[in-house]
């Protein structure tokens, strides 16, 4: 009985991985950086990843408890990913629990922030959000001068529909996929 267990969890982490890798994979398309005006650069990837899980985080609040499970498993995959990722960049032990602790801030107040957007369906306000984050004007830039982000924001919306659409099976499996913004039919 005991060993079911631990092949549970050998299943679960698989799910995990193949999950959080279409994830990524997902963020990590050059359209998002050539097409749609988020920045190729460290932070840019950090917002752009974070706003695929939060689509995925959105879908899976939805999602029996089994779902719910490996949506936490994959938030708590990316946060060790974004751990080792500041480590890597050369950030010292004693300086990465507060950068750690900043980023997940910024990640929660976008899950809420565009979690509010995606409510009302209000792509304007999305996109509006994503300009304030993805390009947030700092020493000397203006914020007037940003993208206005409205492509990103039409893919954000439209792919939320998309993953409603999704079976829960895709869920449990770890075989949630997001569409590219060239696949998707535009106005």
């Amino acid at each position: 009985m005991i060993f079911s267990l631990f092949k549970n969890r050998r299943s679960n982490r698989r799910i995990v991985d193949r999950q959080y890798e279409l994830l990524t994979q997902t963020a990590r398309q050059p359209i998002f950086y050539e097409a749609l005006d988020v920045p190729d650069t460290v932070m840019g990837r950090f917002e752009m990843l974070s706003l695929v899980l939060i689509l995925y985080l959105r879908r899976t609040a939805k999602s029996e408890r089994s779902g719910q499970e490996i949506a936490q498993e994959i938030i708590d995959a990316f946060f060790q990913d974004v751990d080792h990722s500041i480590r890597e960049l050369g950030v010292g032990d004693q300086t990465v629990p507060k950068r750690m602790k900043k980023l997940a801030g910024m990640f929660y107040g976008r899950l809420e922030t565009y979690g509010k957007a995606l409510d009302l369906k209000d792509e304007d306000a999305l996109a509006a959000g994503f300009r304030r984050n993805i390009h947030p004007g700092g020493k000397g830039e203006a914020v007037e001068n940003a993208p206005v982000m409205v492509g990103l924001a039409r893919w954000a919306a439209t792919t939320e529909t998309f993953l409603l659409d999704m079976t829960e099976e895709a869920v449990i499996t770890g075989s949630l996929t997001l569409p590219l913004p060239q696949q998707q039919v535009q106005p």
